[in-house]
């Protein structure tokens, strides 16, 4: 892979960005863990804020204790109810025993996972305080993840230079039973639009990422995504007509409750249909782990600033890694294809 970084430099002019992180006060270890990596690697050279949001009010303790290791001004914020809990339109005992049924799958019982899904799908990005920040960018950090490799560039810079709208680290297929209608929804979200006079996912099936989601040109989705525990986007991609629209007919639907919708798909489903190719980011210069999964550079001008083996990378060693289905989209360009993305996804 083909690596170009910009130099080295912590004086160019600050971007409109923070880290965003949803966070309890119990994770209160773990969320410094994740600082003190950010920190050290990044952000003690560009200070950037750090915005906290939790659906309970933040304790003296995780306050102090978060100010003390961040290099830049925290802020916290009080998810109300409006943002998490049942709309009105969900039956919830209905809700109930679907998660009793998904009891085998991951998070597949939980309650609180739904809620945390649907907040960071449809209502982190409009929160009272991140609104009042007037932000342009955010990198999404959450607890316990490791940051493994020296960032000596502003990652918000490049991408505002670049035309770079959603960045990614980690790319992983999604449990097919926690999703089962999601592409149905999707696909049908497109041609209700269509019928209504918009066309939301204009750009041409090769100029796209359709590929990185489907395996039979957008039929049906292989639950490829890109992982949003490190997420760094454009605040106002989650703002355009499109993605309302969509978040709201995903969740009149009821998936986020009665099946288990991730953010993560929902995100990087419109994120692969809306945006160019061009306009996605592979950030491969960044170690990353989450669970016991990892990204760590192999190249050898990027390993010598990290602190992560490239064998234990999930990459290409691993067969829930979609790295492969997304460089292989990224190359997509056939001579003899018109169609939209829109066009195929209201095919039958």
């Amino acid at each position: 892979m083909k690596v170009d970084l910009p130099a080295a430099t912590n004086t160019t002019q600050r971007q409109a960005a923070a880290f965003i992180v949803l966070v309890r006060n119990s994770e209160l270890f773990g969320m410094l863990q994740s600082m003190q990596d950010v920190e050290q690697r990044f952000n003690s050279k560009f200070n950037y804020p750090w915005v906290f949001l939790n659906e309970e009010p933040f304790t003296k303790e995780f306050i102090d204790a978060t100010t003390s290791v961040a290099s830049s001004k925290t802020h916290y914020g009080l998810v109300n109810e409006s943002m998490w809990g049942y709309p009105d339109w969900i039956d919830q005992k209905h809700a109930a025993d679907m998660r009793h049924k998904m009891k085998d799958l991951p998070y597949g019982t939980s309650e609180s996972y739904r809620h945390m899904c649907r907040f960071q799908s449809g209502f982190f990005w409009r929160h009272p305080l991140v609104l009042s920040l007037n932000l342009e960018y955010y990198w999404r950090v959450e607890p316990d993840v490791r940051y493994f490799c020296d960032l000596d560039y502003d990652p918000f810079l490049y991408m505002k230079q670049n035309n770079k709208k959603y960045a990614f680290n980690i790319s992983f297929k999604e449990h097919s039973g926690t999703i089962p209608t999601l592409w149905d929804n999707i696909k049908q979200f497109a041609k209700n639009s269509t019928e209504n006079g918009k066309i939301y996912f204009k750009n041409a099936y090769k100029d796209s990422l359709l590929n990185l989601l489907s395996y039979d040109g957008g039929q049906n989705y292989n639950g490829c995504h890109f992982w949003t525990n490190f997420e760094i986007a454009r605040l106002d991609l989650w703002h355009t007509e499109a993605y309302q629209e969509l978040f709201n007919a995903l969740d009149k639907s009821g998936g986020f409750f009665y099946e288990r919708w991730g953010d993560a798909p929902v995100h990087s489903i419109f994120a692969a249909l809306y945006l160019s190719k061009d306009e996605v980011h592979f950030f491969n210069d960044i170690g990353y782990k989450h669970s016991t999964y990892q990204h760590c550079p192999a190249e050898e001008s990027l390993i010598r600033r990290c602190s992560c083996d490239p064998k234990a990378s999930l990459d290409f060693g691993d067969r829930m890694s979609c790295l492969i289905e997304y460089m292989e989209a990224r190359d997509f360009n056939p001579v003899d294809e018109e169609r939209t993305v829109n066009d195929i996804l209201i095919s039958k």
